[in-house]
């Protein structure tokens, strides 16, 4: 029986309304936070003007993606990140892969992983730690970079002309929902066969018959990927600042006699195979795009990836900063039940301090490379206006408290795990030292400004904690982690929450 002590008693709450109507500011803050909400009354127009949106590293991206409904960030991050690399190496205008083509693969590894794990399980009660975790939304949409990594390199990529989204896509709760309950219902039969002497051989020719489930739930939900696909894309024009045409030729540039550019021709070579004919203002329009064209005719997702994507995604480590003591710096780790392709292995990350996490980061962005990161998107965030940051998002202010949690504790007591994946494609460089990133989101272009979001450089120390970086912008230290010994965290542990 529990004590009165354990209760709120009432003349308690009648001191506490007391000391709440005496101070002033507590009833205009109520008043704000009522009317608009607590974090439009937060919002602190200092902080506001304090972080502009311009970046002395940026880098030119195509149109903002839209995940809409769905926990499909990680997978739309991490395309952003290869779609940059292609855009550039193939001098397209824009370009976005086709998310819903990873997806469907995703949704089938998960399931076929998660009832892979619970044939590894069998002799756990169900009411088990262990089992609890592996029984947890079995094909969740959630994720990080090692699984699109790990799809990739078995399935390939394809562009969204080639798959394009769909209902159960766009939105995928009510497609997850029923194949979760479907694939519970395997795992009950699995280990009802179990106990019933049938071994591990005869456990998994079930398996595969359950998978034909798994896979006609796919393919009614999103429709089959295709196996081969057809792709056209226009390079962009090559003109010069002015917009006018630029003598150029397939070998060698120089001024044919007739051509018109005149001192305009930016062709630096004396040849004379000059193509550009005309000046632009001169040229009579036919109405035919003649730009140069890009064509494959029966591609398949893996020869189209290999053959147009510019990385490797076997080239990137993937960098965590965790400051928890259950979690020292300088040690390799991996998150046990993690995986959602079965034989790739489940996810790591190699655990390093803020400044060498955050140099990795700087160094890449300059070489001109976005980076795939996590964070917890929650915290002192305003995603209509497109802000990360603590000082303009001021609830400490709002409701008179200081928060003092610092990044261990948020870990540590679930507060702030990583729980959304985004793009860094910029960063303000200010005495040698960074204090704003541009964020690319998958939130569409009617979120942030324009769908870019800004974050400050003290946000960032605090709520950042993975980050995707190519392998030769790691200093020795952090390469020589990426082959040492790892340690095993438990799925339940912190680190372990996958993006959403």
């Amino acid at each position: 029986m529990t004590s009165d002590a354990s209760a709120i008693k009432p003349e308690l709450l009648r001191e506490y309304s007391e000391s709440f109507n005496k101070d002033r500011a507590n009833l205009i803050a109520a008043d704000a936070a009522v009317s608009a909400g607590v974090l439009k009354a937060a919002t602190d127009y200092r902080g506001v003007r304090e972080l502009p949106r311009d970046f002395s590293v940026e880098l030119k991206q195509g149109s903002i993606t839209n995940q809409e409904h769905s926990g499909r960030c990680w997978m739309f991050a991490s395309l952003n990140t290869l779609r940059y690399e292609l855009m550039h190496r193939w001098n397209l205008e824009d370009f976005e892969f086709s998310e819903t083509y990873l997806f469907f693969w995703d949704a089938m590894e998960k399931s076929n992983t998660y009832l892979e794990n619970v044939l590894a399980t069998l002799d756990e009660p169900t009411d088990s730690r262990t089992f609890d975790a592996v029984n947890a939304g079995p094909s969740d949409d959630g994720g990080w970079w090692q699984m699109f990594a790990a799809l990739v390199n078995k399935y390939g990529l394809v562009p969204k002309s080639a798959y394009p989204e769909s209902a159960n896509s766009r939105n995928s709760s009510d497609f997850k929902q029923y194949l979760n309950s479907k694939l519970r219902e395997f795992a009950r039969d699995l280990r009802r066969r179990h106990a019933a002497g049938e071994g591990l051989d005869a456990l998994r020719a079930a398996k595969d018959e359950q998978m034909s489930v798994v896979y006609r739930f796919c393919a009614i939900a999103l429709g089959e990927p295709p196996a081969k696909f057809d792709w056209a894309a226009y390079t962009k024009d090559d003109k010069d600042k002015d917009g006018k045409g630029c003598c150029k030729s397939d070998d060698k540039c120089g001024k044919q006699d007739g051509c018109k550019c005149g001192d305009e021709c930016k062709c630096e070579a004396d040849g004379k195979s000059c193509t550009c004919g005309e000046k632009s203002g001169d040229k009579k329009h036919s109405g035919i795009d003649d730009r140069p064209v890009i064509r494959e005719t029966g591609i398949t997702p893996l020869e189209f990836y290999k053959k147009y994507v510019p990385v490797d995604v076997n080239d990137f480590a993937s960098l965590c900063n965790s400051p928890m003591a259950a979690t020292p710096f300088g040690k390799r780790y991996v998150i046990k039940f993690s995986a959602n392709v079965a034989e790739a292995g489940d996810m790591e990350f190699v655990n390093v301090p803020l400044d060498v996490f955050k140099k990795a980061a700087i160094d890449q962005l300059t070489a001109g490379h976005p980076i795939w990161f996590a964070c917890d998107c929650t915290q002192f965030a305003l995603r209509h206006d497109g802000f990360f940051d603590q000082s303009v998002v001021r609830v400490d202010q709002l409701f008179g408290t200081e928060f003092t949690l610092d990044k261990a504790d948020g870990l540590e007591y679930s507060d702030s795990p990583s729980n959304h994946a985004m793009t860094f494609t910029g960063v303000n460089i200010e005495g040698g030292k960074p204090n704003r990133w541009k964020v690319e989101n998958s939130w569409g272009k009617d979120n942030g400004k324009d769908g870019y979001y800004v974050m400050s450089d003290a946000w960032f120390d605090r709520f950042v904690t993975e980050i995707i970086i190519r392998k030769e912008y790691l200093d020795d230290a952090t390469r020589e982690l990426l082959t040492a010994e790892p340690v095993v965290l438990e799925p339940w542990q912190p680190l372990t929450k996958r993006c959403i």
